[in-house]
């Protein structure tokens, strides 16, 4: 299939049909890529195919844990993505075994295979998290991928945003179920950034485009509080709602109830991670380790949201529409 596709070449993404990895598979196949989307079950993977022509996308399956499925997706290819991570422990898939073991397992194979170009997807404010398991396995991972590699690109990103994002989404249906909008650490500080430059930041670093062997903080051009985008949610879909701020002793009790349950709703290790700020630091502006730095114009909340927000309106996404029909 070598040349079928543009320049032909083969890139691996684990984790491709998360949040974050579909959109990176998209923007690879984009640019002529062939692209492999390692995921634990390829055969719900199936969406991810008219992300490229006919046969440019493809998914197989591999899981961190086993590094021999790790070395299988990454054979033949010439570099590679790691938009894996999970925000609550589920099982097997625990902090360690996915954000430092599994990191540690792709980079190893990733030097091993000869590979040019390494890109890992952590998390921006993560240094400051002294008290946050989450944090510390990012930490540990982008330690461990260093190590194995050190020509390796690093992604921080903050709050992404987004068509199917867990966060905006997320709120927006609570908000159409009661008069209230709880929210914990409403001063806490986030530089929401648009998970399609998350993915042109990614393709780069896989074209060799941006400088290697950094980490690069990504955020977007607004730093706002938690309430504040919670307001701009609300805007949008239409909807009065008090927000309600959680106090942090009572929220840690809640997260250890409501992390032992299906579903796991809220954690206490989240609790302590909303007591930190999420945003670019000067150093990175400073050193250009951001989107402006590498010449990325980062998308506002102001033109995104809308675009995939409007269905949580009262009358849904054709209110509007009707009213004008309607004279």
């Amino acid at each position: 299939m070598q040349g079928t596709y543009g320049n032909g070449r083969l890139v691996t993404v684990f984790g491709g049909s998360g949040f974050v990895g579909r959109t990176i598979v998209r923007a690879l196949a984009m640019r002529g890529y062939r692209v492999r989307a390692a995921v634990r079950r390829p055969d719900l993977a199936g969406f991810l195919r008219p992300l490229g022509m006919v046969g440019q996308v493809q998914a197989v399956q591999a899981n961190l844990r086993y590094p021999e499925s790790v070395a299988a997706a990454l054979r033949g290819s010439v570099a590679a993505v790691n938009a894996v991570g999970v925000m609550v422990e589920q099982g097997r898939q625990t902090f360690d075994a996915v954000h430092v073991e599994g990191a540690a397992a792709i980079a190893a194979a990733a030097r091993i295979e000869g590979l040019e170009a390494l890109v890992h997807v952590s998390s921006l404010g993560i240094d400051g998290m002294t008290d946050s398991e989450y944090a510390r396995t990012k930490r540990e991972g982008e330690a461990a991928v260093f190590a194995a590699n050190a020509g390796a690109v690093i992604l921080r990103p903050s709050v992404q945003f987004g068509p199917g994002d867990s966060f905006f989404n997320r709120f927006a249906r609570m908000a159409t179920t009661g008069p209230v909008l709880p929210i914990v650490g409403p001063d806490a500080k986030f530089q929401p950034v648009f998970v399609g430059d998350v993915a042109e930041i990614a393709a780069r670093a896989v074209d060799g485009r941006i400088r290697n062997g950094r980490i690069y903080e990504l955020g977007g051009p607004e730093v706002l509080t938690f309430r504040r985008c919670m307001e701009l949610m609300l805007e949008i879909i239409e909807r009065r709602r008090r927000i309600v701020a959680i106090p942090f002793g009572i929220a840690s009790i809640m997260g250890s109830v409501l992390g032992r349950l299906p579903g796991r709703l809220l954690t206490r290790d989240q609790v302590r991670q909303l007591r930190h700020d999420t945003i670019v630091s000067p150093e990175a502006i400073a050193e250009g380790r951001t989107l402006p730095g590498v010449g990325i114009e980062p998308a506002s909340l102001a033109a995104i949201l809308p675009t995939y927000l409007l269905p949580y309106r009262p009358a849904g996404q054709f209110a509007r529409i009707r009213k004008v029909e309607q004279g």
